[in-house]
């Protein structure tokens, strides 16, 4: 199976209503973990801030509000100028942040070329998996 499908684009997270700041983030779609992409957050702290969400929820989000409580995406605007929302709550606080549509849009689509909707079972050794699982080796 092919390997990571990575997309780095920035982000703008709404630090107030009147004030934004982009963030380098990388998208990241490991085929061994179908039903999840990763946004990986590069900030001037120490390490980098990683929230791993389902590739489902981030499609439906493409197309109208999707998601409840810690992940929530939705789409406004149309065209080139189209933004893709996210609200990430955690305990430490909720980040607000606005993503260019299209690219993610590009991204998004380009996991499902290698893993198409319906066939993420397919790739995975659920055995080995749980057997990783159970012995804590995963």
């Amino acid at each position: 199976m092919s390997s990571c499908i990575d997309r780095t684009l920035y982000v703008e997270l709404a630090l107030t209503a009147d004030h934004r700041v982009k963030v380098l983030t990388r998208l990241s779609y490991r085929p061994h973990d179908p039903y999840a992409v990763h946004l990986i957050f590069y900030t001037d702290i120490k390490a980098p801030v990683t929230w791993v969400i389902a590739r489902d929820l981030l499609a439906e989000g493409m197309l109208g509000p999707s998601g409840e409580g810690d992940v929530r995406v939705w789409p406004t605007r149309t065209g080139p100028d189209a933004v893709l929302n996210l609200v990430l709550s955690s305990p430490h606080g909720v980040a607000r942040l606005a993503a260019p549509f299209p690219a993610v849009m590009q991204w998004l689509e380009r996991t499902y070329l290698v893993v198409p909707s319906g066939q993420e079972m397919e790739g995975i050794d659920l055995d080995t998996e749980l057997s990783q699982l159970l012995h804590g080796t995963a």
